[in-house]
């Protein structure tokens, strides 16, 4: 089997949502000398980017995606390890994602799909969880002033939505705002939005959020 077969193999794997066989195929690829950046771009995250447009065409739902997300996170267990290997002792790789979920709010499919889609394209994961207040926000923002951060905190409703502007003008009032990057998701979130309380960018899907977060941190 080809290098590029092993990729469409992986690929394919994530979106049938098989979890063992996703394990076993990340292996028979680190076994034939891929590398695990490889085998993220080239296959899992080309899965994952299908599984959300499958999502947002409304082909598949939540329980798919969910499936597809632990096939994911099977085979990142492998890779994972090898990743931090690979890093020198000062490499910060591409920076830390601090996610959560805005406070009020305990919705969580859209965050776990970002987290995994972060972690896979090379971001150190430092998950909060849901129903994170503003003042442990900033706590964690400062723990890591001086280092590559970037902020991901995800709302679904218009009610926890509004906690973002407090985020962000909090930020700005502890002297940290400059320091982290922002970006916020969520169904009511927009680009207008995004502007209007001087954040950095949003996504449209779960999929596209790794890419604006590669590109927020370059």
């Amino acid at each position: 089997m080809s290098n590029q077969e092993m990729l469409d193999k992986l690929r394919d794997i994530i979106v049938s949502q098989n979890i063992t066989g996703c394990a076993a195929a990340t292996q028979e690829a680190l076994d034939a000398g891929l590398t695990a950046v490889e085998i993220i771009n080239g296959g899992l995250s080309v899965g994952m980017k299908i599984v959300g447009d499958k999502f947002e065409a409304a082909e598949i739902y939540l329980p798919q995606i969910m499936m597809s997300a632990k096939a994911m996170n099977a085979a990142m267990e492998i890779l994972i390890p090898i990743l931090e290997q690979e890093k020198g002792p000062n490499d910060e790789g591409v920076g830390l994602a601090i996610t959560y979920v805005q406070e009020g709010d305990i919705h969580d499919i859209g965050h776990r799909l970002v987290t995994t889609m972060l972690g896979a394209n090379g971001f150190k994961i430092l998950d909060m969880g849901v129903d994170v207040p503003n003042d442990k926000i900033v706590e964690e923002v400062a723990k890591y002033k001086g280092k590559k951060v970037l902020l991901v905190g995800s709302a679904l409703m218009t009610t926890s939505m509004l906690g973002q502007k407090d985020t962000v003008s909090m930020l700005a009032e502890e002297g940290l705002r400059d320091a982290v990057k922002i970006m916020f998701g969520g169904a009511p979130v927009s680009d207008a939005w995004i502007a209007e309380i001087g954040a950095d960018a949003t996504a449209e899907n779960a999929a596209d959020a790794a890419r604006v977060a590669l590109n927020l941190m370059q």
